[in-house]
């Protein structure tokens, strides 16, 4: 080790020994989360990658995930990625030879931008580096495996982040996504031939490609993942967390997930995540987030995938409004093109979203869980509350005789009743129910898909 190595390291740890936060659990994990995040509630994650070159997942359920389609063929010999690979392309065909054809020469940052801004979203992750090791942006451990030196010659993460930013008065905060480990990587796996008593890979490839993506890009969410198959000191965590937290350029508004290493998924970080589309339909103590996709069988874009394969803005929402009444926030998976599309079908969900948020938008941001969360006799009914007395009864379902019943609101002479988006309703008593009188709305009504109930004036 070099003199001016040695002298770099103990300056590191001299300035983490005089921080607030230091490389251990206990104290980084009293790290408060930044307000920003849990009053966002919504977000849009991407993945994107040589992976949506192939586009394929070709299985069913879990196996059918395209941007796991390099480890499916080579790792697992799965059968379909191997027929399909003999089928469409010639012998000796690598996965390399994929790069070349992630061109994105349609991606257009400043329309994603503006998509996910009238989508509702609030913050966006972009994926920088999948499991698959290429890299968004020009990554100095990446040697023409990045999307500057090879595919799009262009910084994706970069244009990415500009354009979000430079959205007039934009709520939105720009996050990145990044895979610890990196699946045929010689490093990583000498590492794991060692049982991870050797630390190469870490220390040589994803230490260094994260400091470059916080000190270059930025991001107010940094969403870690690929760590499960080696312990958090392998990958440093607490150490780079403490940086990240005292030293680095966003370290007053970064949150970061609960991804870094075997065991810390709910244990440790910042917001749990505990395992994809997770979504306890509980109140939970600590901050989470719903990460679920559209396409119900995968996170990049699969060419193969039908009408049924994707959720329909009615399941969708169910998702968000349980996961915000019971203190989550959700991420909502789009897996955009080869070529830079984020195919119609995609916009067309995220339109509906920011339409439904649009209106309903003050039972969601800024929101904080009641003292119920699902009514007690009615399951379609699912509460916020805005902290200034108001209570919000989002209605999953449209009663059929347009009464809605409902258990666990107590109402007074005060209180007042109305239809986000419409105005005031009758209501009425009958014992410890409540059945309001919802109103025949005219075919080309705006509300739709779910409906808000604010109750004003009713006891918590």
């Amino acid at each position: 080790m070099s003199y001016f190595l040695r002298l770099s390291i103990a300056f590191l740890v001299s300035a983490i020994a005089d921080s607030q936060y230091q490389p251990d659990w206990t104290s980084v994990d009293s790290r408060p989360l930044p307000q920003w995040y849990d009053e966002a509630k919504f977000g849009i994650f991407m993945h994107w990658g040589v992976f949506s070159v192939p586009s394929y997942g070709g299985g069913d359920g879990s196996n059918a995930e395209s941007e796991w389609f390099w480890w499916d063929w080579k790792g697992e010999n799965a059968t379909w990625d191997v027929e399909f690979m003999q089928k469409n392309y010639p012998p000796g065909f690598t996965y390399a030879d994929f790069a070349p054809s992630f061109k994105a020469e349609l991606f257009n940052p400043d329309q994603w931008a503006q998509l996910f801004l009238n989508a509702g979203a609030r913050y966006i992750v972009l994926t920088s580096k999948h499991h698959e090791g290429w890299t968004n942006w020009p990554s100095k451990t990446a040697w023409n495996w990045n999307s500057v030196e090879n595919g799009p010659h262009l910084d994706l993460v970069g244009a990415l982040a500009k354009s979000i930013r430079s959205l007039p008065n934009s709520p939105i905060h720009f996050g990145l996504y990044f895979s610890q480990f990196e699946w045929f990587n010689p490093l990583y796996l000498g590492d794991k031939s060692a049982g991870f008593t050797t630390n190469t890979y870490s220390a040589q490839v994803s230490q260094p490609q994260m400091f470059e993506l916080v000190n270059q890009y930025q991001p107010d969410v940094l969403w870690s993942d690929g760590d499960w198959e080696a312990p958090d000191t392998y990958w440093n965590s607490t150490g780079f967390l403490a940086w990240l937290y005292n030293e680095s350029p966003v370290k007053d508004t970064v949150v970061v997930n609960d991804r870094w290493g075997s065991g810390c998924p709910c244990t440790h970080g910042g917001y749990y995540t505990c395992a994809d589309h997770f979504n306890p339909h509980t109140l939970l103590k600590h901050k989470w987030e719903n990460a679920m996709t559209v396409d119900k069988q995968s996170w990049g874009y699969r060419r193969e995938a039908t009408l049924s394969s994707y959720y329909s803005i009615e399941e969708l929402l169910v998702e968000l409004v349980t996961t915000v009444s019971c203190g989550g926030n959700l991420l909502l998976n789009v897996g955009p093109t080869s070529d830079g599309r984020i195919m119609p079908l995609f916009e067309e969900r995220l339109l509906q979203m920011g339409a439904w948020l649009g209106i309903n938008g003050e039972a969601i941001y800024g929101s904080h869980p009641w003292t119920y969360q699902n009514d007690t006799v009615n399951s379609n009914v699912w509460y916020t509350s805005n902290g200034t007395g108001a209570v919000y009864g989002i209605v999953l379902q449209w009663p059929s005789d347009n009464v809605v019943t409902i258990g666990a609101i107590n109402p007074s002479t005060v209180t007042a009743l109305s239809l986000v988006g419409y105005g005031p309703l009758n209501w009425s008593t009958n014992g410890s129910l409540l059945a309001v009188q919802l109103p025949y709305l005219p075919l080309d009504t705006p509300l739709q898909w779910a409906w808000t109930l604010k109750f004003e004036g009713v006891s918590h």
